[in-house]
């Protein structure tokens, strides 16, 4: 057990060497007046900047998770380590309270993004290929998962050769698609009398949810992200995604099914709106043959979300301040594509969320995506 933390103390000085010599953060001017400090005064919740809360601190989250997953550790086994590391942060690794949201943020989405990043590096890796193979293997795993490819090195197994292959893969679908964005110009309701900027989506479908087996963690999931193009700085539009947690594949008649628990993340920033939750609750995935050459896929979810982030304040960028609330509630989500043949495929996504504020000005807000 000591292997990992030691890994998650290292990710911590290394994150704070960063921002204390090469970025000279205010907050990372840190000594024994501050640890007095932040132990005595305790927790709030922070006014960091959107992207910061929702992105930065689950990727850093995802680093102590993949300290322990990388060494053998399963998903529930490496969960302890990155609340561990997100404590450690936030008592010592800056001069600021430490903060109720990125306690949950950061082991909790860390988690997902961490397992999302771990399963996808083992469809990667292969041991048995040497050569200019391997390297390439080797290296795009370790961007990926930058602990796991650590540790590789560190254990010699960047190197290493074997004849069979040693680690779980899984049916991997990625989704590329490219296209234009109109928006519209302020509060007007003229279609596209805003800017176009160009916008690439990238789409993973993780497994097979049709297949009749026992079920771990992450054997199933999707995670899909969205960068736009000629709107400023802010170029990550979003990212969802969901993990199977556990559940049972069946058939009902023609129709195959996967139902069970499931965790979710869900991340909007663009300018009409922000939005960050965390999710967990129930899920139904079903495939349905129409004909031979067509198919219907449909996923439904509905979840609490003990946390999210929300601002619907449309105009100017004001993401370098906090100009959201921090909320709890529900969130449902339906997905559905048409598959004719191997060439074309049509989507419907339909998104809602009701969010009541428990930190920022009271209220309740009622957002609806529809794709």
């Amino acid at each position: 057990a000591w292997k990992p933390l030691v890994e998650v103390v290292g990710t911590n000085v290394f994150v704070w060497t960063l921002d204390r010599f090469a970025l000279n953060e205010p907050f990372s001017h840190i000594g024994v007046s501050t640890w007095k400090y932040n132990i005595q005064k305790g927790w709030e919740w922070d006014d960091d900047r959107f992207g910061i809360n929702f992105v930065g601190h689950p990727y850093t989250g995802s680093l102590y998770f993949n300290a322990a997953r990388s060494q053998g550790y399963n998903y529930l086994q490496s969960f302890p380590y990155a609340v561990a590391g997100s404590l450690m942060w936030e008592y010592f690794g800056e001069n600021t309270r430490p903060s109720y949201n990125d306690l949950i943020n950061t082991p909790v989405n860390g988690a997902l993004v961490g397992e999302v990043f771990y399963r996808v590096s083992s469809n990667i890796l292969d041991d048995r290929v040497s050569g200019g193979n391997r390297a390439f293997r080797e290296i795009v795993a370790g961007l990926i998962d930058p602990v796991r490819g650590l540790n590789r090195l560190l254990e010699g197994k960047s190197f290493r050769h074997t004849r069979t292959q040693v680690y779980q893969q899984e049916p991997l679908n990625v989704t590329v698609s490219a296209g234009e964005h109109k928006i519209n110009l302020d509060n007007k309701t003229i279609f596209g009398a805003g800017p176009t900027n160009a916008m690439i989506n990238i789409q993973l479908d993780y497994g097979n949810p049709f297949e009749i087996r026992t079920r771990k963690p992450f054997d199933i999931f999707r995670f899909k992200t969205e960068f736009s193009f000629g709107t400023g700085r802010k170029l990550l539009d979003n990212i969802l995604g969901y993990g199977l947690l556990f559940g049972k594949s069946t058939n009902w008649g023609k129709l195959s099914v996967l139902y069970g628990a499931f965790q979710y993340c869900d991340y909007w920033d663009n300018k009409t709106f922000e939005l960050g939750a965390l999710g967990f609750g129930g899920g139904l995935i079903t495939k349905y043959p129409i004909s031979k050459s067509i198919e219907l896929l449909t996923n439904i979810h509905i979840a609490g979300t003990p946390l999210a982030g929300n601002s619907t304040r449309y105009g100017p960028d004001t993401s370098q301040v906090r100009d959201y609330t921090y909320n709890n509630g529900l969130e449902a989500k339906f997905e559905t594509r048409l598959n004719i043949g191997s060439v074309v495929s049509a989507s419907f996504s339909y998104y809602y969320y009701i969010l009541h504020t428990f930190d920022g000005p009271p209220g309740n807000n009622y957002v609806a995506i529809l794709r």
